[in-house]
């Protein structure tokens, strides 16, 4: 099983990603690596080249532990550029494809669904992915959707912010909204693409909090793709934020376009669901179904990682769609300005249905990233 890595290196390197590359200390294999920007505490750039991505191939013995060497490439090296595409759309979009196949789109603009009344404030938004795309080039997720019309491919929003004694929904931008500021990085390599926003949360014109976004998209391996999301808040005055009583959404949510609930199937740590869950302490859950245009079933899993805040945090499961990864949950809590906080989480895109194994499989090698170390050379 091929496994994603994004590892900060123990010292600067600003030459190209074409110019260096991992050497498997077991075998002559050599690997594709790319530089990314490094990311501070607070989400902002901490240096130019300072992080290493790349995809490690399955081994080929069962050796719990494996070694690499972060050389200098020897021969031709593959390509900086890569098979990624970044294309702005409508001065709104984002659009990353690979190998001029959809992959996913940040939406930095406000975009307007035109099947909400115009009176309703759910009808814009912003600061979001949509569409995000399956590996058959279906499209996963969903967008002012008939049911909720506030519910937005992958977003994070909390139904109860409270800033100066007053309640704001950013679930559904009553009071309070998402912004878009400025980007921080837009790069692709031979390994993924990297996006990098910074947003705010505007009451009226006065921003309450920065928040900084960091998404990678590897390559996508045989029938699957891992997408990692970083999401930074710092807030610049005392913000509390609270999740929906006895539910506990409030945080990151992937809406799936869902045909008919009775062919969704969920699955979290202790087996496959039959009923929705309500505020359920989980490191991960994956949906599967049959989505408008596959040939096939197919889903998407939201990891959780380990080092998240309050982990595992409080979940709501919907057959009809949504994946809700509640955070802080159910009681508020007041966050002071200057502290940040970093919720990080793998999407992990696959065409079929994964079995409980295969599931348990991809989030041990996505906590295995944690354990990545550095060694100095002998």
């Amino acid at each position: 099983m091929a496994l994603p890595v994004s590892a900060v290196l123990p010292q600067a390197v600003t030459e190209s990603a074409a110019a260096w590359e991992l050497a498997d200390a077991d075998s002559a294999s050599r690997l594709a690596v790319q530089l990314a920007p490094r990311v501070a505490a607070d989400g902002a750039v901490a240096a130019a080249s300072g992080q290493l991505l790349a995809i490690i191939p399955p081994g080929s013995d069962a050796a719990l532990t494996r070694q690499f060497q972060f050389r200098r490439a020897t021969g031709s090296a593959d390509s900086a550029t890569g098979p990624f595409k970044l294309a702005d759309v409508n001065g709104t979009t984002l659009q990353l494809s690979e190998q001029d196949q959809p992959v996913l789109a940040y939406n930095y603009g406000t975009i307007t669904g035109d099947n909400v009344p115009e009176k309703d404030r759910r009808r814009f938004r912003a600061c979001y992915l949509h569409p995000i795309w399956g590996l058959n080039g279906e499209v996963l997720t969903d967008d002012f959707p008939k049911d909720h019309y506030h519910h937005h491919g992958a977003f994070w929003a909390w139904p109860h912010v409270t800033v100066d004694g007053k309640e704001y929904d950013l679930w559904t931008n009553a009071g309070i909204e998402q912004r878009f500021v400025r980007w921080l990085a837009r790069k692709t390599g031979p390994v993924a693409a990297v996006i990098g926003v910074e947003n705010g949360w505007f009451v009226g014109d006065r921003q309450v909090l920065t928040e900084r976004v960091w998404m990678r998209a590897y390559r996508a391996g045989d029938k699957q793709r891992s997408v990692d999301l970083e999401i930074y808040l710092v807030p610049l005055v005392p913000v509390s934020l609270q999740g929906a009583g006895g539910k506990s959404y409030g945080g990151l949510t992937v809406r799936f376009a869902v045909q008919r609930p009775a062919d969704v199937t969920i699955t979290v740590p202790t087996g496959k669901t039959t009923a929705d869950l309500y505020d359920t302490p989980l490191p991960w859950a994956d949906l599967t179904t049959q989505i408008a245009g596959a040939p096939d079933r197919s889903g998407a899993a939201v990891f959780v990682h380990p080092q998240h805040p309050n982990y595992p945090p409080t979940w709501l499961t919907r057959h009809y769609g949504p994946l809700c990864v509640g955070w802080p949950g159910v009681h508020a809590r007041t966050y002071e300005p200057g502290q940040p906080h970093r919720l990080s989480y793998r999407l992990w895109l696959h065409a079929g249905a994964p079995d409980m194994d295969q599931l348990k499989l991809q989030y041990e090698a996505f906590t295995a990233v944690t354990k990545t170390e550095w060694a100095s050379a002998k």
